[in-house]
């Protein structure tokens, strides 16, 4: 089996928690370190919960700690939408076994970069300030990534995209920016992907949490992170969609282009223009059917699964002290 060599650089975060608790497991991936920014929550409390799946889960990954954050600007988090611990209707401990590397982000980013032989694939799933931070600071390691998928934007010019602006890309656009200038060839899965054609329906939602205890910690979580602005219920599968495009490609459709990024008038605000030479391979269509059967047999894997009982006595004990 092919397996790909990759860092997750990312913000959990109800989306980016729900793909870890698949990535981390998947055979198809060799996970040299995770990485943690602000964005959907702080980067204290997404790196606390973090540490706290690979508790839950009973994983070892170095985790190291990245931007507080972004790099020219303030940016609000999405506390609003994933609650104010950033994991939905689920609250994790304040306290965790695993502990960061002493490492920065950036510094671990370029350590393990530096060590590797050009075929490790950054998969960023949150803001792009640690990796422009680490492009600014160690422009040599640039040669070294093969290329970097990510999830973010919504490009004008592709049906279904009225605002073009996300809320990763939004976050730091300078950061972004730096990134698309690297010449690095670059995946644009957007959010479009998790939230319009993905998406799990309410049915789903409920069959996920009847499943097992890994599906009924999912569903705890979203049962707080109902998607906003759609006449039915609907849980978006953002950061889901990009790490599943790197094993399963097939499942999408993609077209070549060229991005811009607005960083004045319109901050985050990002365009396209579809050129066979384009460094940017955008996801424009993904198989619903086949995406949703492939999430169901990954789920199915944790069938016999049992959280570990130490991390699970951590919560009670947090929750005796509230």
């Amino acid at each position: 089996m092919k397996k790909f060599k990759v860092i997750i650089d990312t913000d959990p975060g109800v989306d980016d928690t729900a793909c870890l608790v698949f990535a981390l497991f998947d055979k198809k991936l060799d996970i040299k370190l995770l990485t943690t920014v602000s964005g959907n929550v702080k980067v204290k409390t997404g790196t606390r919960n973090l540490l706290h799946i690979l508790d839950k889960f009973n994983l070892d990954y170095p985790v190291a700690m990245g931007a507080r954050k972004a790099m020219y600007r303030v940016t609000p988090t999405a506390e609003n939408v994933h609650q104010k611990e950033g994991m939905g209707g689920y609250i994790p401990p304040k306290e965790t076994r695993h502990q960061v590397i002493k490492e920065s982000a950036v510094e671990a980013m370029y350590k393990v970069l530096s060590e590797g032989n050009g075929d490790i694939i950054p998969i960023v799933l949150g803001p792009h300030t640690n990796m422009g931070l680490l492009f600014t600071k160690h422009p040599d390691i640039i040669k070294k990534i093969p290329r970097i998928i990510f999830m973010g934007g919504s490009p004008y010019g592709v049906p279904g995209f009225p605002d073009h602006i996300s809320f990763n890309i939004r976050s730091d656009p300078e950061a972004f920016k730096i990134v698309l200038d690297s010449g690095i060839p670059l995946v644009m899965v957007p959010s479009d992907m998790g939230r319009r054609k993905a998406y799990l329906t309410e049915d789903y939602v409920y069959q996920i949490r009847d499943t097992n205890e890994v599906g009924a910690f999912l569903f705890s979580m979203y049962d707080k992170y109902w998607e906003r602005g759609y006449p039915d219920k609907r849980i978006a599968t953002n950061d889901t969609c990009a790490y599943i495009y790197l094993t399963h490609p097939h499942l999408f459709k993609c077209k070549r282009v060229e991005v811009t990024v607005d960083t004045d008038e319109a901050p985050g605000k990002t365009f396209v223009n579809f050129d066979k030479n384009g460094h940017v391979l955008l996801t424009v269509a993904v198989k619903r059917e086949k995406f949703l059967k492939l999430m169901d047999k990954k789920l199915h894997k944790f069938d016999k699964f049992k959280f570990s009982d130490e991390s699970e006595s951590m919560i009670a004990k947090d929750e005796a002290k509230n």
